[in-house]
């Protein structure tokens, strides 16, 4: 956003019901403690931009669909190693998986929903366990490693996105 030529940042916080607009010269958290003076009761959805851990909020949802693109872009950018794809396949499954899960969870009774979440919080962190070897998927597991908390709150919670799309758009 450009403010007397020069370039400031368009921030934008939403619900379902409203949307608040803030330009601000800071990309970074204060910018954010500008918005956020107090504790934040609800649930914080954004990307993996860090300066989202500075707020403190109640829970957080980190965008997958953020996390799928930058394999993506690993893929065509990057010089990923040999077990890329690997490390590629599990992390796409897992994240499958949950989105499968989600849709499907008016369908299963309670025990088997309960059974299925616990299994994908036990195979990210056999994902997060696991000594990669490449550069690549190194650099993402320790995003997995700090947001591993942040990544399903979706499953736990109605209403709450795995993605960030709303603020986005």
């Amino acid at each position: 956003w450009r403010v007397n030529g020069k370039t400031y940042w368009l921030w934008s916080f939403s619900t379902t019901n409203l949307t608040y607009f803030m330009i601000d010269r800071s990309r970074g958290s204060p910018a954010l403690m500008k918005f956020f003076v107090e504790d934040f009761g609800g649930t914080l959805v954004s990307d993996f931009w860090g300066a989202y851990n500075a707020v403190v909020c109640a829970l957080r949802q980190t965008c997958i669909v953020h996390l799928l693109r930058d394999l993506e872009h690993v893929e065509k950018y990057k010089s990923p190693g040999q077990n890329w794809p690997s490390f590629a396949k599990k992390l796409r499954r897992l994240i499958g998986d949950a989105i499968r899960l989600w849709r499907r969870q008016e369908e299963l009774s309670a025990d088997m929903y309960a059974s299925r979440r616990n299994r994908l919080t036990t195979r990210l962190q056999q994902l997060i366990d696991t000594d990669w070897k490449d550069k690549q998927a190194q650099r993402l597991i320790k995003r997995l490693r700090r947001h591993q908390n942040d990544l399903f709150t979706f499953l736990d919670h109605p209403g709450v996105p795995f993605e960030n799309n709303h603020a986005e758009r």
